[in-house]
């Protein structure tokens, strides 16, 4: 029996874990927030998902800031017994100091996934001295986008040499790279990275956005289909992609479907991207609830918690110094 349907609390709750949740400070001294605007050339994103803490959508958009004591309430009673704090770079930048500050305070809950500059060389060092000092279960890796929307750095000379660190320190790869002139294009780039580090368990954010659709494929089409061979890579389908199904009118319980049927419940894990998407924590479980009403007992277990665990927390470098060779 999973782990996931063999514990339940908070008044009958499924078992969770939260492979995607940012954390925005409440302290703003201690962590200064030096918030982004989107570049000129970014491609559209439905409402919900513009980068403010908390997200904003609709005329009256529910925003809590994810300060980590709040996710903690939020996660005891949602049943969350872990979640993935991913870097909000469009409130700090590449200033990681805050998620891994509260994964060093609560290290069983929370496990850092970074973002720093896949052009910087410095960065490949920034990840030793990460791994060395803090409990670090990923990377996440960002540069600029080309007038056609494609990604040049994913596997540039300088950012393969952070794929090389974490190939031999175990580290997750965390990606967020756009369907829509990012991730179609990206998609041989992400096979042949997959294919060249077969021990980093590749993530790919937020189902890799695909142009959703009506339709047998629901826009996860061809393209998509070519990654289901390669098993170290892995999907999110989180509240971005609820937020889109919305917007669009498709089926999100017919989507997830289409992803577990495509990729394996033990490739695809629920992230509620509290701290960009709107709405509250117990808003976004339920939604995710809601949206598996086709997938199995098994599925969902696998979904819900089993999935994302196994690949951010037990495969993860979750201690300090030689735990990462451990």
């Amino acid at each position: 029996m999973s782990q996931a349907t063999s514990s339940s609390g908070s008044k009958g709750k499924p078992l969770l874990f939260d492979s995607h949740a940012h954390l925005v400070a409440d302290d703003q001294q201690s962590y200064p927030r030096n918030p982004m605007q989107r570049a000129a050339n970014a491609p559209y994103r439905a409402p919900g998902v513009i980068g403010k803490p908390g997200g904003h959508h609709g005329p009256n958009p529910i925003n809590e800031v994810p300060d980590a004591q709040r996710v903690l309430q939020w996660m005891a009673e949602e049943n969350v017994d872990g979640i993935v704090a991913v870097q909000k770079r469009m409130i700090y930048r590449y200033d990681n100091s805050y998620i891994l500050d509260s994964s060093d305070r609560y290290p069983d809950l929370f496990s850092a996934v970074v973002i720093l500059d896949a052009q910087d060389p410095a960065t490949p060092d920034q990840v030793r001295g990460m791994i060395r000092d803090h409990g670090l279960a990923g990377v996440r890796l960002f540069g600029g986008r080309e007038p056609d929307g494609s990604m040049p750095w994913l596997n540039s000379p300088q950012a393969l040499k952070t794929w090389d660190v974490a190939q031999e320190s175990g580290l997750v790869m965390d990606l967020e790279v756009l369907a829509t002139g990012g991730g179609g294009p990206s998609i041989p780039a992400l096979i042949t990275l997959a294919r060249r580090y077969p021990d980093i368990r590749l993530v790919l954010d937020h189902l890799l956005e695909p142009e959703m659709d009506e339709g047998a494929h629901f826009g996860l089409d061809e393209r998509y289909e070519t990654l289901a061979a390669e098993r170290n890579i892995y999907f999110k389908f989180t509240s971005i992609n609820l937020d889109i199904c919305r917007e669009s009118g498709i089926p999100a319980d017919q989507v997830l479907r289409r992803a577990v049927d495509l990729y394996g419940a033990d490739h695809v894990m629920w992230g509620s991207d509290i701290g960009t998407s709107s709405g509250t924590y117990k808003d976004m479980v339920q939604r995710m609830i809601d949206a598996s009403v086709l997938l199995s007992d098994a599925e969902k277990a696998a979904v819900y918690h089993d999935t994302g665990k196994r690949v951010f927390v037990k495969g993860g470098t979750r201690a300090h110094g030689a735990a990462a060779s451990a």
